[in-house]
């Protein structure tokens, strides 16, 4: 075993020297102004090679160099794998997905990040939008202390550690969404209805959104806790069951705030027809007090002789009809509690 930190690009990227520059002991490329980055670093017999943003020519590439199954490789091109556990001779491929939160469309999505664990290597792909990962493999890069202590560990070990930063990194997605639900509470009684709905509708589908993407984790997770798998640490189950837990309990966050949010789309909606009847039923009473007040009007003012009409009280007359009658409509619609 190898007390010494090696760091370098494979040696078929390194013999063809393309896909990016040296700079400081870590490589970039820009195709299509999308970052790429192909990364290895070796210390006690553990390499761990960090392939972000890869291309279909690359990933072939990485495949003939660590003989990885023809399987494997189309499942890295495709990028679109559910969940899942592959077990081979000599690694297991492992498909986990996190959400990213998009800013634009306001709610998360999914980025997913596939792992080639073997006995002595530990590989990552994934797109470079999952924050915790790429800080923690930064700072791998970056510094011999943290490298040092991640590297000792075996494969199976880094895996525990990258999904576990993950899970942790779910930790503030729930505060900010209770934040968001209790914000639509307040705005359901404030009478901003369409607002209201679009707020309803944006968080709604954020945490169907958000519950189609860790479902499936808290699956994989459990059956990492509790099968054998070849290449991981059987010492390891009682934390693959602690990021378990977590996971769940962030899951079932997520399902009290649907539902909670649901209570209130049907309050909203309840607030609402309450609202809509009352001005209904203030509608009607203007209409059913000006009905007969219409039907005087229209009687007092036919083209026909009546009694007193030239005199100067017959106005006033029937001014205080309409008003007496008014009135006593009023009154009634009191009396049975209509107003």
């Amino acid at each position: 075993m190898s007390d010494t930190i090696r760091r370098s690009r494979p040696l078929a990227l390194i013999r063809r020297n393309r896909w990016g520059r040296r700079q400081g002991g870590r490589d970039s490329g820009v195709v299509g102004q999308a970052p790429q980055t192909i990364r290895s670093i070796e210390y006690g017999g553990t390499r761990w090679v960090d392939v972000r943003n890869p291309n279909g020519e690359q990933i072939e590439e990485l495949g003939r160099d660590f003989n990885l199954h023809p399987l494997t490789i189309d499942d890295l091109k495709s990028r679109i794998q559910r969940p899942k556990i592959d077990i081979y001779d000599d690694y297991l491929f492992v498909v986990l997905k996190f959400p990213i939160h998009d800013k634009e469309r306001r709610m998360n999505e999914a980025a997913e990040i596939d792992f080639v664990v073997g006995r002595d290597l530990f590989m990552t792909f994934h797109d470079g939008r999952l924050r915790p990962l790429v800080t923690m493999i930064d700072s791998i890069f970056e510094s011999d202390e943290i490298s040092i202590e991640l590297l000792r560990a075996t494969p199976g070990h880094l895996l525990y550690e990258v999904v576990d930063r993950l899970v942790d990194y779910l930790v503030p997605i729930v505060p900010r969404l209770e934040e968001r639900v209790a914000e639509i509470e307040q705005m359901i009684f404030d009478e901003r209805s369409l607002h209201t709905v679009q707020e309803i509708s944006i968080v709604q589908r954020d945490l169907i959104s958000l519950r189609r993407i860790l479902r499936p984790q808290l699956t994989l997770l459990h059956r990492l806790e509790v099968t054998t798998f070849p290449f991981l640490d059987e010492e390891l189950d009682e934390y693959w069951g602690d990021v378990s837990d977590h996971l769940g309990r962030t899951l079932d966050s997520l399902e009290e705030l649907s539902e909670i949010l649901t209570a209130l789309s049907d309050t909203h909606d309840k607030l609402t027809s309450q609202r809509m009847n009352d001005i209904i039923k203030t509608l009607t009473v203007f209409s059913v007090i000006v009905l007969p007040l219409t039907a005087i009007g229209g009687f007092f003012g036919m083209n026909v002789p009546f009694p007193y009409q030239d005199e100067w009280y017959s106005t006033v007359i029937i001014l205080a009809l309409m008003i007496v009658l008014s009135l006593g409509m009023l009154q009634y619609f009191r009396m049975k509690h209509w107003l």
